[in-house]
Order: C-alpha cells, then sequence, then structure tokens
C-alpha cells in the first residue's frame, strides 16, 4: 500500500508566522522535503531540529519552471509509491495558492493510488492584502506570473502577480501588461510581504520594472483598477454594445436585427480587405475594429433573444481549432500544407455526420461569395478529389479554347450564348490562376486600381491644364496614360 503525502504550507516569509499545527506534522512525518529551502520561513524548522531534503537542485537542473513543478511532484508520488511512510513536502506560502507542484501532485495522485492530507498557512496573499491595505472581495485578479496572459484580463478589477522571480520575468510581464496598461502606470513592487526586516516596498512606471534589481523569489506586483483598460479588451466592447441596446441606450441600435445588418457586415468585410489591398496598416487597425463590432453586435441580438452568447461563439471556435489542428494539439503528425487541409476536410466530415448532418456536395460553396471567389473555391474542392488537368498545358489551351468560342458567339450567336461563353472563358482563366498560385481576386483588385490611379492621373492633368477630361482627345490622353505608366509602372 503507498503511503501518504502531507502537504503543507510554511506562510508568508516570517518564522513566526509558521503555524504549529504544520511544525507538528513536519516533526510526524517520516521524511520532509522542501520546495526550495531559500525561504526566511525555514528557520522556524531549524528552531525545531528538523531535518529535510529539498529540490533546489531541480532549479538547475530543469528547462523551466513547469518541468521544474512537473518533476517535483512526480519524485514525490513516486518516493511515497515505494513505502507505507508518510512524507512531508512544504511550499511557501499557503500550499493551494500560486503553487503550481501541488496542484500537479491533487490532479496526479488519485491515478498514483496516494492519499494526500493538505496543513493550510498563511498565504502570501494574505500578507499582500495588509502591506498593500486592500479588500480582495472589492474585485481583484490574482495570479501567477510564470504563466500570466493579459487574455481574458478584465483592468478594471486590481491585479496582484505573485512569483516575480526575476527582471527577466518582470521583464516578460511588463511588456504583456503594456498591451492593456500605459507604460507609465504605476506598479507597486513588494518584495517579502510580512517580513519584520526584510519587506520591501517601491512603487514605480510599468515600463521601469524590470530595471529593479531586488526582484526575486518574493516578490509580487500589484496594479491598481484600470477601468479605461476595459475598452482594449473584448468585454469593454461587450459592455459598450450592452448598453447601446439598452432602454437608456441609442433608438437606432436598437431597432436594428440581424437582417437589417447584414449589409454593414459585407461593408465592413470590403472595407478590410481595402485596407489589405492599400498595405495601410493604421487603417487595417480601424477597420478590424469596425468588423469586430459586427460581430460584437450580432451575438449581442442573439443572446437577447435567448439564442447564443459570444461566450458561445469563442467557446465553440476555440474547439473547432483545436479539433481541426490534431497536429497541434494532438498527436497526429501532418507535415504539408497539403496534408493538414485534407485532415481538416475529413474532421469536418466525421462533425457533420457526428451531428447527423446529411454530407453536402463536393462542391458545397456559400451562396453569397463574390463569383471569382466562389469559381476558385469550387475548383479546388474538385481538384481534392482528382477532377483536375494533370498538366498545366492543358489549362493554357482550355484558356484558348474559350476564347475562341466567344470570339465565335460574338460573330453570329446572341447576347445570352455570349455571356454563356464570356462565363466559360472568365471560370478558365480562374482555373489558370488557380494553377500559377495567384489569388484571382485580389490580382484583379489590384488592376482595377492601377487602371483607376492612372486614370485619375489623366483627369488631375485635364485640369491642371485648365480644361476638362471631356475636352481631351483620345490621343491626348493616351499620352497622358503614357506618362502615369511610367511614373509608377504597375
Amino acid at each position: 500500500m503507498a503511503g501518504k503525502v502531507i502537504v503543507t504550507g510554511l506562510g508568508p516569509g516570517d518564522p513566526a508566522q509558521v503555524p504549529e499545527a504544520v511544525l507538528k506534522a513536519l516533526a510526524g512525518a517520516d521524511k520532509i522535503y522542501l520546495r526550495t529551502a531559500h525561504h526566511p520561513a525555514v528557520a522556524a524548522l531549524e528552531v525545531r531540529g528538523l531535518k529535510w531534503e529539498t529540490f533546489d537542485s531541480f532549479y538547475e537542473e530543469a528547462a523551466d519552471f513547469e518541468e521544474l513543478y512537473q518533476r517535483i511532484a512526480s519524485f514525490l508520488l513516486t518516493a511515497v509509491a515505494k513505502t507505507d511512510k508518510k512524507l512531508a513536502y512544504a511550499v511557501p506560502g499557503h500550499p493551494l495558492v500560486a503553487e503550481r507542484s501541488v496542484a500537479l501532485l491533487l490532479e496526479k495522485a488519485p491515478a498514483a493510488g496516494v492519499d494526500l492530507e493538505i496543513i493550510p498557512a498563511m498565504s502570501c496573499l494574505d500578507a499582500l492584502y495588509a502591506t498593500l491595505k486592500i479588500d480582495p472581495a472589492l474585485g481583484l485578479t490574482v495570479a501567477d506570473a510564470l504563466t500570466f496572459t493579459v487574455a481574458g484580463l478584465d483592468p478594471a478589477r486590481g491585479l496582484i502577480l505573485t512569483q516575480v522571480y526575476n527582471r527577466r520575468v518582470a521583464g516578460e510581464i511588463k511588456l504583456d501588461l503594456m498591451t492593456v496598461y500605459p507604460d507609465e502606470y504605476p506598479v507597486t513592487v513588494v518584495r517579502g510581504a510580512g517580513l519584520p526586516d526584510g519587506e520591501r516596498v517601491a512603487t514605480v512606471p510599468l515600463y521601469t520594472i524590470d530595471r529593479l534589481e531586488w526582484l526575486d523569489h518574493l516578490t509580487s506586483l500589484y496594479l491598481a483598477p484600470y477601468p479605461e483598460g476595459r475598452d482594449r479588451t473584448l468585454a469593454g466592447l461587450e459592455a459598450i454594445m450592452a448598453r447601446l441596446r439598452s432602454p437608456e441606450g441609442c433608438p437606432w441600435d436598437r431597432e436594428q436585427t440581424h437582417i437589417t445588418l447584414k449589409r454593414y457586415l459585407v461593408e465592413e468585410t470590403y472595407e478590410v480587405l481595402e485596407a489589405i489591398d492599400a498595405g495601410d496598416m493604421n487603417k487595417l487597425c480601424e477597420e478590424l475594429g469596425d468588423l469586430l463590432l459586427q460581430v460584437v453586435f450580432h451575438a449581442r441580438l442573439a443572446e437577447e433573444e435567448g439564442d447564443f452568447t459570444l461566450a458561445d461563439c469563442l467557446e465553440g471556435i476555440c474547439a473547432k481549432m483545436r479539433r481541426r489542428h490534431p497536429h497541434v494539439f494532438g498527436q497526429a503528425v501532418l507535415n504539408t500544407a497539403g496534408e493538414v487541409l485534407a485532415r481538416w476536410d475529413q474532421i469536418k466530415a466525421t462533425e457533420r455526420r457526428e451531428k447527423g448532418e446529411e454530407a453536402p456536395s463536393v462542391l458545397s460553396v456559400p451562396r453569397g461569395l463574390p463569383a471569382l471567389l466562389k469559381a476558385l473555391k469550387v475548383q479546388e474542392q474538385a481538384a481534392r478529389v482528382g477532377f483536375d488537368w494533370p498538366r498545366i498545358e492543358e489549362v493554357w489551351t482550355k484558356v484558348e479554347e474559350e476564347l475562341d468560342e466567344l470570339k465565335k458567339a460574338v460573330a453570329g450567336a446572341g447576347v445570352e450564348e455570349q455571356a454563356a461563353e464570356m462565363g466559360d472563358l472568365l471560370f478558365s482563366l480562374v482555373n489558370l490562376a488557380r494553377w500559377l498560385q495567384i489569388e484571382p481576386e485580389a490580382a484583379l483588385q489590384a488592376t482595377v486600381a492601377k487602371f483607376a490611379r492612372r486614370f485619375n492621373y489623366i483627369e488631375k492633368a485635364a485640369l491642371k491644364g485648365g480644361r476638362d477630361i471631356e475636352d481631351l482627345s483620345l490621343a491626348e490622353m493616351d499620352a497622358l496614360w503614357e506618362e502615369a505608366k511610367k511614373i509608377r509602372p504597375s
């Protein structure tokens, strides 16, 4: 039968604050392990004459903190599985507060058949609350600096980051926080909270926190609530939309439906594409925000009707991306983009079968797609199942064939047949673009933009000469066109 692991806390640092219950439990254990001996509270164990081993050597050997904590948990579970004795594992602070190694023990112990007992102690947070004079019940986010990310952060709540081990960790945290908080935002840095002789507190601008030379494993950061920062989060946009749709909000926004918003979704999408084509990153940033507003707007309407929420949308797409990327989030091995696309289609088909949906045609595409994009998509889908020309030479031949047929139709057929032949020619040109790995929509958009730019040059030249463009002869316009080509060939 496996033994038992007694997990205890040592408090925030002051040896006098190590609970008597913890000291008695350690004294009664057959063997004591400390996550680290580099902690002021260890002095309380020395006074009692207790002996221990530490995992400090693991810190030097592990590639990162996750590997370190995994090794500690595995070591303890393996050690106790071989004996019926009681092992004690002592960690700084409270064992269930910001202590990854204990979380791993709790996760793995049942499968290993190991019994765990938790003996609490005062956490570093309790000491921090006293030092900072804050009430966590008013709203506070607490996170481990080693695993922290601003994703999902609500800056309107106070933020405490523990275990800011060194300047490198502080530097990484700083860059992440500066995407939400101003560079100059005040950060209270606390080292050794609650230590009678070792506590140190400084409030510095966010951008300077990694310049402090006294950061160590006893260091935490505190950022006061920053309500304005919600405007940099998805939650902030959701709150604005909720206000707009409320009885006290905007009459226009309250009147909108999924149907009335369709045109704006299309318009914003095209404005995003326009910004991409222009290579204007400032404009792209703005237009992506406008497009995101449409997503949040539709989600808000659905939430009001009880259909779904934005959180449902996020959960669904996150699950889908993990499911359809087994080579990233699973054990599958896919080495090429082609293999990824093939697996994507397989997974998509499986999902449809599991939902009881009828298998769509291979050429199933959204009806609202622009014609060029729709043509490209159906050709790609047909090619995936082997319906494609074997060589590009045959694609060229098909283009020439369709061009000849269009010429014949123009020479002697009606308008409907001419339109049909024009469609065939365009379709074959899209196929040629696919073979050449050219995005036909983008290529045509670029050509239209080039034409408009050169024609605009002619208009400006006419106005500069005191004439209207309609007064220019074709020869004059051709000459100006050639000038425009020389100024900007492409």
